[in-house]
């Protein structure tokens, strides 16, 4: 059957035969979140314009080409989200969340929506997983928040991961750094991509995170953040790796991560996967002191990090690895008969009520067109109610695997049900 309209190019269905993968990642998210105290904060999707141009950087290609942008009723300028900190920190200063108990440890879960080019591990509307650790400065909080991802990738089950740290260094060092970066690429000014060669103006250090070939190529030999780091922003990056090696988390050192967002500083970090191709990054992050301020709240540091499920599920999947079991029902009821039927109808709300999964297929009649259902529906067990097990206040238990089947007392088959799948 043809559909009258297709999906919006970029965008994706999660089908019914997928969504346990969605509902199994998330869940292990959520407990690895809880393990270390974070709690969950919603925010909308969509917010003014200028909360993303103002943190993001109104020369980093989500602002300059890939932010949704619409005008409400009132000529208002709103902006889908296309990540998920900014909305974050402005609900933290907006809501007073730093004088409040246990406000500084956060989680989110949703959709974010980027203009881009769609392929494989990107998409225009995606999901994002993050978190935001508000309050302190201490480089073991920056350890803590790359643990929390590192325990969630081995929950998983992935193994083809490398986590990659660098240093990006505060503004103080960083503004020496644009200068040497300025001083190495103008000489390449002609060979840089259009994009480059504004970014050589507004943001240096955007000229390492291009993909361009061309582009990449000559950022090989560009200078290293890591040399031009001060002595505050050294010691603190040799802290975050002392940490790391005492939470016996392996790394390895990267001086061209610079996040591709604008209000990161100090640690940055990223989770690579190589089997993904271009699309390698499962999730990274980093220090973001300054942002809480430029917000309209009080100087409080900031670091977080976000990754997306499709590349999660995509991995999982080259790995082969479980995602649990997909949905099905507990038990499945077959009734012959007017009177059955009836009765059967009381006894699945029964059922459900005490929390057992049950299924039914009130349009099918005979006893092979039912007992088929129960087969394609994958319950573990059905309960067969015939006019002769009515009157005897009975019904039959038949395991579905096995085939083994038993006659049980109405009254108790819950009792029964219950202890049979656990």
């Amino acid at each position: 059957m043809s559909s009258k309209y297709n999906i919006p190019r970029g965008t994706f269905d999660i089908l019914p035969e997928e969504s346990y993968k969605w509902q199994y990642v998330t869940e292990i998210f959520r407990k690895i979140a809880d393990y270390y105290n974070y709690r969950e904060i919603v925010t909308p999707i969509f917010e003014v314009e200028e909360l993303f141009e103002r943190s993001v950087g109104d020369s980093t290609d989500i602002v300059q080409k890939e932010m949704y942008r619409f005008k409400d009723r009132k000529g208002r300028l709103l902006a889908l989200r296309p990540e998920g900190t900014a909305p974050v920190v402005r609900s933290f200063v907006e809501n007073n969340l730093d004088k409040k108990d246990n406000s500084s440890k956060l989680y989110y879960l949703g959709p974010m929506f980027r203009y881009d080019r769609p392929q494989k591990g990107r998409y225009r509307q995606f999901y994002q997983y993050g978190i935001e650790n508000i309050g302190s400065n201490d480089p073991y909080i920056d350890a803590e928040v790359i643990a929390v991802g590192y325990d969630f990738l081995k929950k998983l089950g992935l193994k083809n991961f490398v986590l990659e740290i660098n240093s990006i260094g505060c503004k103080n060092c960083t503004k020496i750094y644009d200068n040497a970066l300025v001083n190495y690429f103008t000489p390449f000014l002609d060979s840089l991509c259009p994009d480059c060669k504004t970014r050589i103006r507004k943001n240096p250090k955007r000229l390492l995170d291009c993909k361009v070939p061309g582009c990449k190529k000559i950022t090989q030999n560009a200078p290293s953040m890591l040399d031009y780091l001060d002595e505050e922003c050294k010691q603190e990056f040799e802290q975050v790796q002392n940490y790391l090696n005492i939470l016996e988390i392996p790394y390895k050192i990267n001086p061209r991560i610079v996040r591709g967002l604008d209000y990161y500083n100090k640690t940055a970090f990223e989770y690579i996967n190589n089997d993904l191709g271009a699309q390698d990054a499962l999730l990274g992050g980093g220090r973001y002191d300054g942002l809480i301020e430029q917000f309209g709240g009080r100087d409080i540091p900031g670091v977080g990090f976000a990754g997306g499920f499709e590349r999660l599920i995509f991995s999982m999947e080259n790995e082969n690895l479980s995602f649990g079991k997909q949905q099905t029902p507990d038990v499945f009821f077959v009734t012959l008969g007017e009177e059955a039927k009836k009765a059967g109808i009381s006894l699945i709300a029964k059922v459900r009520k005490a929390e057992v999964s049950a299924e039914n297929a009130p349009d099918k009649e005979s006893l092979k067109a039912q007992m088929k259902a129960a087969d394609k529906s994958k319950a573990k067990f059905s309960l067969i109610l015939g006019q002769d097990e009515l009157s005897q206040k009975k019904i039959i238990l038949k395991n579905m695997e096995n085939g083994q089947q038993e006659l049980i007392e109405i009254d108790k088959f819950i009792e029964v049900i219950k202890k049979n799948i656990k």
